[in-house]
């Protein structure tokens, strides 16, 4: 039953999205298996115009505090909002995450771990690349495309500006060695993923900032 009402939903907002900010989808997830789409977290509006710019189902990793209604919060559950504990490493979130890749579902997780404030790209947690080591799964960047000029935070009520959402192609890994530096190898997976973001997005990758940063202080 979920099914049916995630996909009116998906209609519900692919439409508004269409009629009030030009919605507009480049490029596309894989029709088959289970995988990570990574993207950047701008606004609001992210969760549902990611969504309805795939064709398939997605289960999406979320702040646990989005949704503080207790009614609400069930009922965003239920459709695929997977609660996540920011502040120390959340296993029930993460663990659900896995299970549901290798059922062959699409999870999606926004690398940076809340909004942009300012609306350039943030450093990445290395969730992603914990996620990668357990399940060897693919990640697909996306870059979502002036959802910050229509709702940054800060603003109540969404600005009719164009939005469009980018799929790159999908990434694979090497899979992570037992006895290998794990720390190391989540996040050089989150720090490829978030390169590749922003090259999809036309902008400047935090990871590249910070190297140069560090050329210039030595």
């Amino acid at each position: 039953m979920s099914s049916v009402f995630y996909g009116i939903l998906w209609v519900l907002c692919r439409t508004i999205g269409w009629l009030c900010f030009r919605f507009r989808v480049v490029g596309a997830v894989p029709r088959t298996g289970g995988f990570l789409v990574a993207a950047n977290h701008a606004s609001y509006l992210d969760i549902p115009l990611l969504g309805c710019g795939m064709r398939r189902r997605a289960w999406f990793l979320g702040r646990s505090d989005l949704f503080p209604v207790p009614g609400l919060k069930a009922i965003c559950q239920w459709l695929g909002w997977i609660p996540l504990r920011i502040g120390r490493l959340d296993r029930d979130a993460f663990g659900k995450a896995v299970a549901l890749i290798k059922q062959g579902k699409v999870v999606v997780i926004f690398p940076e771990g809340g909004r942009t404030q300012d609306g350039r790209l943030q450093f990445p947690k290395p969730g992603i690349g914990m996620i990668v080591a357990q399940t060897g799964c693919a990640v697909v960047p996306a870059y979502l495309k002036g959802t910050f000029d229509v709702l940054p935070p800060g603003i109540m009520w969404p600005r009719f500006r164009p939005v469009n959402v980018f799929y790159g192609e999908a990434l694979a890994f090497p899979r992570h060695e037992e006895g290998g530096d794990a720390k190391q190898y989540y996040q050089e997976v989150s720090r490829t993923v978030m390169d590749r973001i922003a090259l999809l997005g036309g902008v400047e990758s935090p990871i590249k900032q910070s190297r140069a940063d560090i050329r210039k202080a030595e």
